[in-house]
């Protein structure tokens, strides 16, 4: 049965790679700017997974209104009694503001960890057993997968609050909200660019995003939501580019987080990409601060599920 995830998320936040590193006092004041100017979410990914929780403890006192989601950390060479431990610790500093997401990456971040890949969803079964099995357990709704294929998606409603897929459309959201209900979180990244000009906001993305088309997990669900071999090419085709990139002015950035919404999704992390940053060096400080401008008009949005 799917556990509700608590603490809830608000209809809209922020995921950010510039935010890990959050050791630096540059990335701290940026995170209580963001609390400041309304973000209540805020997303990190794992990378390779060291100094995650580091980053999401610096982030939490930095942004005391926000809960903090480490979406995703790859399950491999991490300890489940660890996490558990470091969970607990999180709470008693900072109150129960963070969500840990799990995913299982790919079969060489398996064997970069001296593990077994095995079959995907069966791998995760036996990782959240093991989470479970912690002296101190990270909750079920404490928790969420990164998840797109249907199997893992299950997998994420039985025994978490819900799953963070990527490189998604309204659509998928659609699709899984009728095979799974209402109940889990669906909270999908949403890559922005705040650019008009086509090519610039199409290269930009490319930039950011389009290596992850050439993986076989990715390219399987995009295939799934009726991409074709002519959309799969390095970089995603310009269709691809359109539909899982939200880009443009404020209004249609807006406009593409109410489809995600409309679709059924519970909470959409914006991922900001920069045509003038294309190496993600500097925070997209100006970026965020007009995407902050959209907050109002989502407050009133609930988190139903």
């Amino acid at each position: 049965m799917t556990t509700r995830l608590n603490p809830s998320l608000p209809a809209v936040g922020l995921w950010s790679m510039e935010l890990r590193g959050a050791a630096n006092p540059a990335v701290r004041d940026a995170a209580t700017e963001l609390d400041e100017r309304g973000f209540r979410a805020l997303w990190v990914p794992g990378l390779d997974g060291v100094g995650a929780v580091d980053d999401v403890a610096h982030l939490l006192a930095a942004a005391p209104h926000a809960t903090v989601a480490l979406g995703v950390l790859a399950i491999w060479g991490q300890d489940p009694v660890a996490l558990g431990d470091r969970l607990a610790a999180l709470d008693a500093a900072h109150g129960p503001r963070t969500i840990f997401g799990f995913g299982v990456s790919n079969a060489h971040s398996a064997a970069q960890a001296g593990q077994d890949y095995g079959r995907p969803v069966e791998t995760m079964g036996r990782w959240l057993d093991a989470l479970d099995a912690a002296p101190r357990p990270v909750p079920a709704g404490r928790r969420i997968l990164g998840a797109l294929g249907p199997k893992m998606a299950d997998l994420a409603a039985d025994r978490t609050a819900g799953w963070h897929p990527f490189l998604v459309t309204p659509d998928y959201t659609v699709t899984q909200r009728n095979r799974v209900g209402a109940r889990p979180l669906v909270a999908p990244h949403l890559a922005v660019v705040l650019e008009e000009d086509p090519q610039r906001a199409r290269a930009a993305a490319r930039a950011g995003i389009g290596m992850f088309i050439g993986f076989p997990t990715y390219r399987a669900n995009l295939a799934r939501l009726g991409f074709t071999e002519d959309d799969l090419v390095p970089g995603g085709s310009d269709r691809l580019i359109d539909a899982v990139v939200a880009w443009g002015d404020l209004d249609a950035v807006a406009t593409r987080i109410r489809e995600h919404l409309d679709a059924g999704a519970d909470h959409v992390a914006l991922h900001v990409l920069r045509p003038d940053d294309p190496d993600r060096t500097a925070l997209p400080l100006a970026q965020w601060r007009d995407l902050a401008n959209l907050l109002p008009s989502f407050a009133a949005t609930p988190t139903t599920h």
